[in-house]
């Protein structure tokens, strides 16, 4: 049976229309980029420069990857006047930087020896980075770069229903405690560590966790726009904070240690001992991991107070009226702009 002789419209590869697409060059450019790490990464991994992936994954390779050529070809396509503010697209690229540098640079195998360097690794992705990608909030320039099908994709209802459940405070928030204390458990912290394929699980968990809970918190807009309201954001944001403070104060203060793993594959600094590497991990979740908490709801407090002036039309009831009619604006002494 030929192709003529079925409903389906095969394209045609020769096509000058799709080998001029810009969205598959571009990727054919990702794969064949990450077709070459990966051949230096297992063929030379002693030899190839620290940035380079130092354990190669696909999964995380392209789950970074492709949003990064998608948000600058995004950026390249929207007008100047439209694109986001300077500091967002820092806060992008360095965030995508960072999850980039702990999930696939050389400080992976850092973390693979060191149970504190482990922690930080899952702060990177978990909280620091997360948050600098949702502070960028490069929803729209991504999608902006997508090839089409991919915007139908993610579109679809079925992603929408998900996004709907895990992104409900009670639900988000259960899940960003719950994953980071799942991977702790020691029982499963053993094999994730072993296991290549159950090592990259985690820590993509971690990372789209990650997303899906800063997202939600640090959304700039009011509800009805943002799923839900500043003041719920806020509840969430402050009740993660305890469990994470009490997982971290648990390894902190324990008298016995309880990773075997770091024991069995030898530690990167023999000079910390298990129990000194366990609590100084403690540390790392308990107080970056709260800081990061606190941060977050000053944000949403700044989100919340641009949202009032705009609604006041950036007028107070304690601005300065001078007799000529000039008005002084109180946002000179307290903050507001």
């Amino acid at each position: 049976m030929s192709a003529t002789d079925t409903n389906l419209a095969l394209p045609d590869l020769r096509d000058s229309r799709l080998v001029s697409d810009p969205s598959l060059r571009l990727s054919a450019v990702v794969v064949l980029t990450g077709a070459v790490l990966w051949f230096l990464s297992d063929r030379y991994p002693a030899d190839i420069p620290a940035f380079l992936p130092w354990d190669f994954f696909w999964t995380d390779y392209l789950c970074i990857a492709f949003p990064l050529v998608w948000y600058l070809r995004g950026l390249w396509l929207t007008p100047a006047g439209r694109r986001p503010h300077i500091l967002r697209r820092i806060a992008f690229l360095t965030g995508v930087a960072l999850i980039y540098a702990v999930v696939q640079t050389r400080f992976v195998y850092f973390a693979q020896h060191m149970f504190f360097l482990n922690r930080i690794q899952h702060l990177g992705m978990h909280h620091l980075g997360p948050v600098l990608v949702a502070l960028g909030w490069p929803g729209e320039t991504i999608a902006r770069g997508m090839p089409p099908f991919m915007r139908r994709v993610v579109g679809a209802r079925w992603i929408k229903a998900v996004l709907r459940v895990v992104q409900q405070p009670f639900i988000a928030g259960t899940l960003f405690v719950g994953l980071l204390a799942f991977w702790l458990i020691p029982g499963i912290h053993l094999p994730a560590m072993i296991s290549p394929g159950l090592y990259d699980v985690m820590n993509l968990s971690m990372v789209i966790d990650g997303l899906f809970f800063w997202f939600l918190i640090l959304d700039p807009r009011p509800a009805p726009e943002a799923t839900h309201s500043f003041a719920t954001r806020l509840i969430t944001v402050i009740l993660v904070c305890f469990p994470e403070m009490i997982i971290g104060a648990m390894l902190s203060f324990s008298t016995q240690s309880m990773y075997a793993y770091y024991d069995i594959c030898g530690r990167l600094l023999p000079s910390i001992g298990a129990l000194q590497d366990q609590h100084i991990g403690g540390i790392v979740i308990w107080i970056p991991g709260s800081m990061m908490s606190s941060i977050a709801f000053m944000i949403i407090m700044i989100h919340l107070r641009v949202q009032e002036d705009k609604a006041v039309g950036g007028v107070h009831h304690d601005d300065i009226v001078l007799p000529s009619g000039a008005r002084i604006s109180s946002a000179s002494w307290t903050g507001r702009s």
